[in-house]
């Protein structure tokens, strides 16, 4: 065989990714907000792309559109031009002359069409307006809160631009992680360093209290001036105790050595715990209380439910936005037009093929990612009945070769989704896991369920005199799971589970 015939082979039998393999792969990684998002802005782009109105209070799932889908009326909908797209000239002057067709068609006698509408002609709303108008309104960040009242106080001008220099440099909780001297060097007209810090003690008045500090115990030191300038909220308490631990003992208090500081301090413990329960209905992170609202909701793709008469755990999907979508009858006759110019049906075809590929792609996700939470779900039947305790090690690969699918593509139906189980609502990647065998039992247990073992021996502990590591280990060898200590340390602190020392209580 020739060499040139051996890379032509070679060649032909790699796999090429073309666009709408691409896409397809994007759409399945896609959680379903995304997804809505990249509808949304597939509506604006694409004048094929339609989206049929449905009863919003029918959570069910659709039938996928077919290449024949039933459309409404001709002349009920309108032409969408996106006027913050650049695609060229060429493309306005192509829309221009659809606008021009449909002007010469039904649309030109129906009263009610004025451009762009939210009203059909029979009074009925415009589902592609109303997905591309209904989308929320982005929160205020805690930057655009702080600078709105920033801009009511009355700030020497010396002062302001350092001051908003500041705020501009406080991350989401609210602290100011950088040096001054950083945000000086930032600013167009540097101030002096008298200045910076003077704008900083401002910044600090701003709400809620605890703004601006540069640690946590100054955090909790600004809130406790805020209650104190309170008489209600302060109710004649002092506060010394507490802002003596945060500045001198927030080490101690730490690793909670209560003990040593009630002695150099010469108070009862009880004093001291009294004060560290005052501090701990302080926000350590007060920027989140503005900011909190950013987090995108949690819509799961797929409700898990128990069917009483054959006691299997069945999946219902989630409605997905494009079981509505379907490509526009007016256009795709448009596109099949001799009377049209050529350019402009070569515009419409484009953007019926592309329209096709979406809808194909989401309706394949479903599919993908219903087939691999039904493997999910009968894998995992011990969880749902019994916790987490129960749960199954179940890799990625197992549920690809049971699939015929590639590892690759359970990955990527996985990433980001949610199901709602009737043990709540749990992101579709924790019923993945490795595990280990339970050599009392002979069963495989996943690292989920050895990390509720773990949770269980702590809460049933002597909380003045809490197991350390090495008795853990002791305790779980007693329920049959050999692990090392630096792995029981390992999953402690993943739980975010303090040290023995730190979950004393005196």
């Amino acid at each position: 065989m020739h060499l040139g015939q051996s890379m032509s082979m070679r060649m032909d039998q790699r796999q090429v990714l073309t666009p709408r393999m691409i896409q397809s792969m994007e759409i399945l990684q896609l959680p379903l907000m995304a997804l809505q998002e990249r509808i949304d802005q597939e509506l604006q782009a694409n004048p094929t792309l339609e989206l049929r109105q449905v009863d919003p209070d029918d959570p069910g799932p659709v039938e996928a559109p077919t290449d024949t889908p039933t459309e409404p009326a001709e002349g009920e909908r309108m032409l969408v031009v996106d006027d913050a797209r650049d695609d060229g000239a060429k493309d306005f002057d192509r829309l221009a002359k659809i606008a021009d067709y449909l002007e010469n068609e039904e649309f030109s006698t129906n009263d009610n069409f004025r451009g762009r509408r939210a009203i059909t002609g029979d009074g009925e709303r415009d589902g592609k307006l109303d997905a591309m108008s209904n989308a929320p309104d982005r929160a205020q960040s805690l930057a655009e809160h702080l600078l709105n009242q920033w801009s009511l106080l009355e700030v020497p001008a010396n002062l302001d631009a350092p001051g908003r220099a500041i705020i501009e440099h406080l991350d989401a909780d609210g602290y100011l992680r950088v040096p001054l001297a950083d945000v000086q060097r930032t600013m167009k007209h540097p101030a002096t360093t008298e200045e910076m810090q003077a704008a900083l003690k401002l910044v600090q008045t701003l709400e809620p209290a605890g703004i601006g500090a540069t640690s946590l115990p100054e955090c909790l030191l600004l809130q406790l001036d805020a209650i104190e300038e309170d008489e209600e909220l302060a109710e004649g308490h002092d506060f010394q105790l507490e802002r003596t631990l945060l500045r001198e003992h927030a080490r101690d208090l730490e690793l909670n050595r209560y003990p040593q500081i009630s002695a150099q301090l010469n108070r009862p413990i009880d004093q001291i715990k009294h004060a560290v329960k005052m501090l701990s209905r302080l926000h350590p992170h007060p920027g989140r209380l503005i900011a909190r609202d950013e987090a995108p909701p949690i819509t799961p793709d797929a409700i898990v439910y128990r069917d009483e008469e054959t006691g299997r755990y069945e999946i219902k999907m989630t409605r997905e936005p494009a079981d509505d979508l379907y490509i526009s009858g007016t256009y795709r006759r448009m596109m099949k037009d001799k009377s049209v110019d050529k350019s402009t049906r070569e515009f419409l075809s484009n953007n019926v093929r592309n329209a096709r590929w979406l809808i194909e792609a989401i309706a394949q996700r479903s599919s993908t990612l219903k087939r691999v939470i039904r493997v999910v779900v009968d894998a995992q039947q011990e969880f749902f009945e019994k916790g987490p305790e129960a749960l199954k090690p179940l890799p990625m690969i197992q549920v690809a070769d049971q699939l015929g699918i590639h590892v690759a593509t359970v990955s990527r139906a996985v990433s980001e989704k949610w199901i709602q189980t009737p043990r709540g609502v749990f992101p579709l990647r924790r019923f993945f896991s490795q595990g280990t065998t339970n050599a009392a039992s002979g069963e495989d247990v996943s690292w989920d369920a050895v990390k509720e073992k773990l949770k269980a021996i702590i809460a049933e502990e002597d909380k003045s005199d809490p197991h350390n590591d090495d008795e853990i280990v002791k305790k779980l060898n007693a329920q049959g799971f050999d692990l090392a200590r630096r792995t029981v340390a390992k999953y402690r602190k993943i739980l975010n589970i303090p040290t023995a020392r730190q979950r004393r209580e005196f």
